[in-house]
């Protein structure tokens, strides 16, 4: 008896998970699926009355479209994935939202993915992204990748693949902000408000960004014939932590800096902390300038002088590299590079000679 009843609510439990068909709708109609696939997409075919009978029904039972039967038969699944760093700032979910701003109209779905900056983790998700059939593929570069190979099953697959903000030498669409000459800019106003012995907060070793931006401060000191020593730069990353040790080892310094130049702000934030903690003043004692002009930057104390990148754009010149390459013949396909112009806010941090701010 106990058997029977199980079986019975079983069964009952099933038929109320049962997955409404088209065949199920044609059979009440008495029709063939197409003519119902036709009516629920409009097709003028369909006579108007018919068309509102099948739709109501549809409707009715809470049919759904199978939408793995529709990207098969379509060849496409309307999801793209995005691959980042990490999803906890601004300056990703700032991207992010300029990638969704123009393809959700379009109809796609993000798949969004965070490495942490683990190379195993990235070569894992685009496995993942590649066994669903994405349509395409928006990765930042994780700071542990060195080897490109999932990079380059991506391209054999002939599935777009594009680069946003760090970049790396795969034959594929990259979109970025120019970083050289938003350092450039960053430490020329160090110098311009006196700075002589400027410090580099810089990022994690191999990364583009990083590179770019190192390669401007020599280039500046250079041409100011200021000196280069190693003791002021220095190792830090991207997460504010990483930011307290090295300045404390700035400020142990004989000669300590009177301008760091950090690789963002999360960065400069740490070394304002420590530069207040040892009693020291910023501007004053130390000018600071970060990168990224994250939205906190205008209202901590002091406020900090930064580069600011038009991350927004970034995303959505991204997704429009992923909609013209899906236009463009396979044979045909340039990879394309888009950089984007950075800009220098000038605020407290910096100002020695206190000129006025601007925002």
């Amino acid at each position: 008896m106990y058997l029977l009843v199980k079986k019975v609510v079983l069964s009952s439990i099933m038929s109320k998970r049962r997955v409404i068909t088209i065949k199920d709708i044609a059979r009440k109609f008495n029709c063939s699926p197409s003519t119902v696939s036709r009516a629920l997409n409009n097709h003028p075919s369909i006579n108007i009355y018919t068309r509102k009978n099948i739709q109501e029904y549809a409707e009715k039972l809470g049919y759904q479209p199978n939408q793995v039967s529709l990207s098969l038969l379509n060849k496409k699944t309307y999801t793209v994935g995005v691959i980042v760093p990490n999803i906890t700032g601004y300056f990703n979910a700032a991207i992010l939202d300029g990638i969704q701003t123009i393809l959700e109209p379009q109809g796609y779905a993000l798949n969004i993915f965070q490495t942490n900056e683990f190379y195993e983790a990235e070569v894992n998700y685009i496995h993942k992204l590649l066994a669903n059939r994405v349509d395409g593929i928006f990765v930042s570069v994780a700071s542990e990748t060195k080897d490109y190979a999932h990079f380059e099953k991506v391209i054999k697959q002939e599935i777009p693949l594009i680069f946003f903000d760090r970049g790396c030498e795969v034959e594929a669409n990259q979109v970025r902000v120019d970083h050289y000459m938003g350092a450039v800019m960053a430490v020329e106003h160090l110098i311009q408000m006196g700075c002589q012995r400027i410090a580099h907060l810089k990022g994690p070793e191999g990364l583009s960004v990083t590179e770019e931006r190192l390669t401007a401060y020599y280039d500046v000191l250079k041409k100011h014939k200021l000196p280069i020593e190693e003791k002021y730069i220095l190792p830090a990353g991207f997460r504010t932590i990483k930011g307290v040790y090295p300045t404390q080892k700035l400020l142990a310094l004989p000669d300590p800096p009177d301008g760091i130049f950090a690789v963002n702000d999360n960065i400069a934030m740490a070394a304002m902390h420590v530069i207040r903690e040892h009693g020291l003043r910023v501007p004053d004692d130390i000018a600071i300038v970060g990168f990224d002009d994250e939205p906190h930057a205008a209202y901590c104390f002091p406020t900090l002088s930064t580069i600011a990148q038009p991350t927004l754009e970034l995303g959505k010149e991204a997704a429009h590299l992923f909609l013209q390459q899906l236009q463009s013949e396979t044979e045909n396909f340039t990879a394309k590079e888009v950089v984007l112009p950075s800009q220098l806010i000038i605020r407290n941090s910096s100002l020695k000679n206190h000129l006025p701010t601007t925002n």
